[in-house]
């Protein structure tokens, strides 16, 4: 469905590029939170800019009073009357039900001469007192509601959400295409933030949950939930590597930044070795070097065998100097792999970190006049085993320095759970993003809980599937 711009930039991302043309959508919540200053920044932003006239409908506020707030923002409504662009009526309910019902009355003949295609009635709350019962309302709000469409107005409808009405919605929150909540709630004891959530919208896919907005001297600005000040020296690079599954490549805006560390939580209870399995078949696709750490549980065979699933042969890999192991443990390789196997399994703490330097910065240095992008799989969970939490807490930073001066692309796999929050957390300030999966009851989920775009996703339910990449993310 067409859509159109709300005037509030935010609101436009989260609604997918803005309301669905012809739509009828309730603004409810509780005074002070914005609802009639969302309403106008609609209008005055379809007849300013977008070719779109519209009318302001109010009972209960004179036309002088909405003309002075708004001039607050910078919105010259009554300049806008003037071009025919916007109108104010100020009319009692009961009239304007009269009207609407009237073939050729005066809200017909209004929105014809205007050709109005946007308008706000604010608020519906009142059309209560219309009708003699309240059992009555129903027919009322079902007219309402036809009368706009017959015209195609796309229409904001103003509601008062009271604390009376209890858990369950209002009659006319299931006649109308959508509903957005406004909030204004307690926050750190002495503020208050307010909030937007849509409970829903017909004809658009909406990005879930509450978002902050505030009041400025511009009118409503909204900040989409899970925005966070993006690392722009990676991102303005724009050298992106697709992980090989779409919907987090979409989570990440692109993939996977070249030169960026990015941790991977999980847990036992979570199959993550399809979502490491894509992103280095992904990287091994386009011919970068990969150099993967083998855990206890795992040997370069299971690995070679994970790959053939994604249609990489890994033993041609290794014939062209393009894959290296990092073992931890006194296994036996083949004579083939012996000369890519670095062998850290007779190393104490105290030497480790300089034989990885070493051994890294060799490989590199050998490669440089080919100009060949590197790719590290980190398994953390395997070095704390080996050589402890200090080892991690004094090194690791340090070791991911130097990965990025030397523009490796970096994936640590690790479980947040076992380490503490405290070393969690030090880990999340050292890398620039954090991409979770976790068990809860029979589902398991997916989130990008910190990237370098400044981007947090939603969670995402995570599905096996019987083809490449073998997950899905929903």
């Amino acid at each position: 469905m067409q859509a159109i711009s709300t005037g509030i930039k935010g609101l436009d991302f989260i609604l997918n590029g803005g309301f669905a043309k012809g739509a009828t959508v309730i603004v409810e919540g509780q005074p002070g939170t914005g609802k009639t200053t969302l309403g106008m920044q609609f209008l005055y932003h379809g007849a300013k800019y977008q070719g779109e006239s519209g009318i302001y409908i109010t009972f209960e506020e004179l036309p002088e009073q909405i003309y002075a707030d708004m001039l607050q923002f910078g919105w010259d409504i009554k300049q806008l009357e003037a071009e025919g662009k916007l109108r104010v009526l100020c009319i009692s309910p009961d009239v304007l039900m009269e009207q609407m019902i009237e073939p050729n009355g005066l809200f017909e003949q209004i929105i014809r001469q205007m050709n109005c295609k946007r308008i706000v009635i604010d608020s519906i709350s009142l059309f209560k007192y219309v009708v003699a019962f309240a059992q009555s309302i129903r027919p009322t709000i079902y007219r309402l509601r036809n009368i706009l469409r017959k015209f195609s107005l796309t229409a904001l409808l103003i509601r008062e959400q009271t604390e009376e009405e209890g858990a369950f919605p209002p009659f006319e929150n299931y006649v109308f295409d959508g509903v957005i909540r406004l909030k204004l709630k307690p926050y750190m004891e002495t503020y208050r933030i307010r909030t937007l959530e849509v409970l829903k919208m017909r004809g658009r896919q909406i990005t879930e949950g509450e978002h902050a907005y505030r009041i400025t001297n511009e009118g409503i600005y909204l900040l989409p939930a899970r925005s966070m000040v993006g690392d722009y020296a990676y991102v303005q690079r724009n050298e992106y590597t697709p992980t090989g599954i779409d919907k987090l490549d979409e989570m990440l805006g692109g993939g996977i930044a070249a030169g960026t560390i990015y941790l991977l939580d999980t847990n036992s209870k979570a199959n993550y070795k399809y979502i490491v399995a894509a992103i280095l078949a992904s990287r091994l696709n386009i011919g970068e070097n990969l150099v993967a750490m083998i855990s206890s549980l795992n040997t370069a065979f299971t690995f070679n065998e994970l790959m053939r699933m994604f249609d990489i042969n890994a033993e041609e890999v290794i014939a062209r100097k393009g894959l290296y192991f990092i073992e931890h443990y006194n296994r036996s390789y083949p004579d083939m792999y012996l000369p890519f196997v670095l062998d850290a399994s007779k190393l104490t703490i105290e030497n480790y970190k300089e034989w990885l330097v070493e051994q890294l910065g060799q490989l590199i240095r050998q490669r440089e006049n080919k100009a060949e992008n590197w790719f590290l799989y980190y398994d953390l969970n395997t070095i704390i085993a080996e050589h402890g939490k200090d080892y991690v807490k004094k090194y690791f930073a340090e070791e991911t320095a130097l990965a990025r001066t030397r523009g490796i692309t970096v994936i640590v796999l690790c479980n947040f759970a076992e380490i503490g929050e405290e070393m969690a957390s030090y880990l999340q300030r050292t890398v620039n993003g954090v991409i979770r999966t976790w068990v809860d009851g029979s589902y398991q989920y997916l989130q990008v809980t910190k990237s370098a775009n400044g981007k947090i996703s939603e969670p995402m339910l995570v599905e096996n599937i019987s083809q490449k990449p073998f997950i899905r993310l929903l």
